[in-house]
């Protein structure tokens, strides 16, 4: 009786602790909702994560994308900025609009390219604006277009807010132009992060053309005082003696009546 007894209190017991443990193994068990998370998860890893897969269709892209940049901030325009900086040495009238216009030229050609490099980044990437490459070009791209409208409204020469004018254009293009390049170098090392592929020799190319055109710009301002080295000072082809000289036939004169 007594191991009867025993023996139904201790079924009765487990009998007790089987919704217990039922209750436990569905809490552990993954159920829908638990897996639906930890996909969304994964997927705003992939997306905020360094090393992404990146299709041939997106590295083309990618690619196209960075190369509209680096010809627009890394070339054309620090060649418009040179190009303004001769014909502001030039003193040829032909010279001076043959540069000028160029210089319009190369910059409305650097500001296509950049804009068909937003259009590519907007149309075909993910644009969260989570990092600094994106914030910058966007502020890049407000500026890049205010640029030209101060070129258009240009006040004649004469006018007393011409030197204004011409500060705010020359300060503007400057800032553009450094921040696009820094931003060139900044996409670059974002490219890296995301594919983890080495972008080294991409990053000297853009620094030795950058340190040519650099080196070029410098050399406007003394390329005239170079060329004056070849020519002898004016004081040396002056005559050294004070003393007047006086016409053949009046020295003859000057002789006899001296006699």
């Amino acid at each position: 009786m007594f191991l009867g007894f025993c023996g139904s209190e201790n079924l009765g017991r487990e009998e007790e602790r089987m919704p217990l443990s039922s209750l436990l193994l569905l809490l552990l068990a993954p159920s829908d909702g638990s897996s639906n998370s930890t996909a969304n998860l994964n997927q705003s890893h992939n997306k905020t994560g360094r090393t992404l897969e990146m299709t041939p269709k997106v590295l083309f892209q990618l690619k196209l994308h960075a190369l509209f940049h680096w010809s627009s901030f890394g070339f054309l325009m620090p060649v418009g900025i040179i190009l303004a900086r001769m014909s502001s040495k030039s003193k040829s009238g032909r010279s001076i609009r043959v540069l000028f216009y160029c210089h319009v030229i190369s910059q409305i050609a650097a500001i296509l390219l950049a804009t068909g490099g937003a259009a590519l980044s907007l149309m075909n990437f993910e644009n969260s604006f989570s990092n600094s490459h994106q914030r910058v070009g966007l502020a890049l791209y407000g500026f890049m277009w205010l640029q030209p409208l101060i070129g258009f409204f240009r006040p004649e020469r004469g006018v007393k807010v011409r030197s204004l004018w011409y500060f705010l254009h020359w300060l503007l293009g400057i800032t553009i132009c450094a921040t696009g390049i820094t931003n060139v170098y900044i996409g670059l090392h974002t490219y890296h992060e995301r594919t983890t592929k080495s972008v080294k020799l991409w990053t000297g190319l853009l620094t030795f053309e950058l340190s040519l055109l650099l080196f070029f710009y410098l050399l406007i301002d003394r390329w005239s005082y170079m060329m004056k080295q070849g020519n002898a000072p004016i004081e040396q082809l002056r005559p050294t003696d004070n003393r007047k000289t006086y016409p053949t036939t009046l020295r003859k004169e000057l002789g006899m009546v001296q006699e």
